[in-house]
């Protein structure tokens, strides 16, 4: 699990708060039920109708990833492709269809299903690519889904201070109470850019990375898997599939891999990228 988007959740409203507390203000007085029923109701309504209905479903089954990440890493990928060559290698290109009832990665489930069906190198190099383009446009939506949420939130916030300011101008003959009106009036326009800038914005952006790591893990995926059908040694996938990763964020080795590696891996002196 990554933590990214809850840890900057967490500090940029513990950053809010701080600031409420220096300032001596009340944090009851920014919890009022009309602006923010208004800023959030309306944003997710108009976001549902800029696009489809399938999009904004997607999109929220989208967001326990976002707040989840991905566990898999280029590490665990690259030795498991690596494992697929040898017993390719050891045991022929048949042997891997005994693995497709165990593999959990759906892209990968297909390339080994295909690879043991005999598929042609070409005819694989399509399918899989065409997995690619699917899921990038998948994540894009989901992606496009809260970025355009964040460019509502701060407009509505502004159609609600307009609303409570009509709503005060029609009491101006009770000064003593112009003041609260106008404060609680502004209100509306804090939850819409706090919203955007706080919640929707980065969803958006994490939901864009992540569907970026993903579609680099695809790429990795296929050209490992069309090495090992092509019957390229052990090694080699390994060492192809590293210096693709190596152009990523450098990633520690997890110990238990450590513990695990094979007389014949490469040295551990190598970085793999993380995701």
């Amino acid at each position: 699990m990554d933590p990214a988007l809850l840890i900057g959740l967490v500090l940029a409203f513990g950053a809010l708060l701080a600031m409420v507390g220096i300032e001596g203000a009340s944090v009851t007085a920014l919890l009022l039920p009309a602006p923010m029923v208004l800023v959030f109701g309306a944003t997710i309504a108009v976001g549902i109708a800029s696009g489809t209905l399938r999009d904004a479903v997607f999109a929220i089954k989208s967001l326990p990833r976002a707040f989840r990440g991905d566990r898999r890493t280029a590490h665990d990928m690259i030795a498991t492709v690596v494992g697929y060559a040898e017993n390719a290698r050891t045991s022929g290109l048949l042997a891997l269809e005994q693995s497709v009832a165990d593999e959990k990665d759906p892209f990968l489930k297909q390339a080994l299903q295909s690879i043991a069906d005999g598929t042609d190198a070409d005819e694989l190099r399509t399918v899989l690519e065409d997995e690619i383009v699917s899921a990038a446009a998948r994540n894009r939506s989901a992606s496009r889904f809260y970025m355009t949420l964040g460019g509502f939130a701060p407009t509505i916030g502004i159609i609600g201070t307009v609303v409570s300011l009509t709503h005060v101008l029609e009491n101006l003959d009770s000064p003593e109470t112009l003041g609260p009106m106008i404060a609680t009036a502004f209100v509306a326009t804090l939850w819409g850019l706090l919203s955007a800038n706080f919640i929707w914005l980065p969803i958006g952006g994490r939901l864009q990375r992540l569907g970026e790591l993903e579609l680099e893990r695809m790429t990795l995926l296929m050209e490992g898997m069309l090495a090992v059908q092509a019957g390229s040694p052990p090694h080699f996938v390994g060492e192809r599939l590293r210096a693709m990763a190596s152009q990523r964020p450098a990633e520690k080795a997890p110990k238990k891999e450590k513990s695990r590696r094979r007389p014949d891996a490469e040295p551990t002196r190598d970085p793999v990228a993380s995701t």
